[in-house]
């Protein structure tokens, strides 16, 4: 797994990525220089959909990098439940004893997926799997750096932002600049409210870092994760002067006719909107996970 820190500028975070390379995503520690506490966010499980096999590795990296540099985890936070790898939160509040922490709006994405899932009326849809549900312009602390919380709904419409004192961290919203934005084409997601929700982010000052959560490597180049509010108003063809929301939405939505359902976003979801938790052990002591057929018939096979 790679990985590598972001300079600390003043009044914001250490931020420490981690790039796995099996679903292109990032897993972050923010931690505040004042007093060695941190967040961990959108932390992976790992997981083989060819074996069936989870492994903690990828989580237990940021626990050893916490080991090592002295942090005590505050927070373990995800800006939404996600499609394309499981979450390790509950796996890390259990290491831990962190509080865990989402967008409110999580709990619409457990309705939607409790009936995709045909889940049993004893699941909550309440949000009780998270120690708190988030709200837009909700503010916390880690340590002494002030954070709030950006609703950033369109690619679901649970997506948050967490802004860390100069800092963003945007996950499926705007990508590097010359790879554009997250696509809109989930349940719940909107391509019109995901440009709404980029201008937002880009309306922050020019020095902002955007932090993402994915990274598809376009032309082959070296993973990256880190940019700033500037660079993506600059580079960015997705924000590009001249693009506005009717223009957005129709390159939005052509580019997702295009492209497959992320390979593990079935077997994600069922885990994702339970707060990371695997399902219960059955009979035999094992757990199973559930795939609906032809949930989405009209899916592009690519």
């Amino acid at each position: 797994m790679l990985s590598a820190i972001s300079p600390t500028r003043a009044g914001g975070p250490e931020v420490t990525g981690f790039y796995d390379p099996r679903t292109f995503s990032i897993q972050y520690i923010a931690a505040d220089p004042a007093t060695g506490r941190c967040a961990l966010i959108d932390p992976i499980l790992d997981y083989d959909e060819k074996s069936g096999s989870t492994s903690t590795a990828s989580a237990d990296a940021l626990l050893d990098a916490v080991r090592e540099r002295g942090l005590e985890v505050e927070w373990v936070l995800d800006t939404h439940p996600h499609a394309d790898h499981l979450s390790a939160a509950h796996y890390l509040k259990g290491r831990t004893g962190a509080r865990t922490a989402i967008g409110a709006l999580a709990v619409e994405m457990q309705r939607m997926w409790r009936g995709i899932y045909n889940l049993p009326a004893a699941f909550r849809c309440d949000g009780s799997q998270w120690d708190r549900l988030f709200a837009d312009g909700d503010r916390f602390e880690i340590g002494h750096l002030p954070c709030r919380v950006i609703l950033s709904p369109g690619h679901t419409l649970a997506s948050v932002t967490y802004v860390v004192g100069e800092a963003a961290f945007i996950h499926d919203t705007l990508f590097m600049p010359d790879a554009g934005s997250a696509r809109a084409d989930f349940p719940g997601g909107d391509p019109r409210q995901l440009w709404r929700s980029i201008q937002e982010i880009v309306a922050m000052p020019d020095g902002t870092r955007l932090f993402c959560g994915h990274d598809y490597q376009p032309g082959g180049r070296e993973p990256a994760w880190e940019s700033t509010v500037g660079e993506q108003k600059r580079s960015n063809k997705h924000v590009a002067p001249g693009m506005d929301e009717d223009a957005y939405a129709e390159l939005r939505s052509a580019r997702d006719k295009t492209l497959p359902m992320p390979k593990l976003i079935l077997h994600a979801l069922q885990v994702n909107v339970a707060g990371g938790r695997l399902p219960e052990p059955e009979a035999d002591g094992r757990r199973y996970l559930k795939i609906p057929l032809d949930a989405f018939p009209n899916a592009n096979w690519g």
